[in-house]
């Protein structure tokens, strides 16, 4: 069975989801305290009697995240096209396995009314 196009692209990008996402969430995390304390000190700089609750802080340095981030990891994706290109690239049958039943019960939950 030849693997088309489609289905290269759809197993690269649920391969380690997991593990990309907590990679995501920690740069996001590590970003976000960054940029608010960035914003913190703009603030104190830039104005004289107005102060920013530290809620509004968190929202703008939210916001510059937004903007900055990566919807995916590059340097993961190439390794993986190149190991698919190769002939390297191995599928796990348990992750698919895990994933395509995860994604039943998502559907079955969210189906009934």
């Amino acid at each position: 069975m030849k693997i088309n196009d489609a289905v290269k692209s759809q197993l690269s990008q649920n391969v380690d989801r997991a593990a990309l996402e907590k990679a995501n969430a920690v740069k996001t995390e590590a970003a976000n305290n960054k940029q608010a304390e960035k914003v913190q000190v703009e603030n104190k700089a830039a104005s004289g009697n107005v102060t920013l609750s530290a809620r509004a802080t968190q929202m703008q340095a939210m916001a510059a995240k937004v903007e900055q981030s990566n919807v995916y990891d590059a340097e993961k994706v190439d390794a993986i096209k190149s190991a698919i290109a190769g002939g390297q690239f191995k599928v796990s049958s348990e992750k698919v396995a895990d994933g395509l039943i995860a994604t039943v019960r998502d559907l079955l939950t969210t189906q009934k009314p």
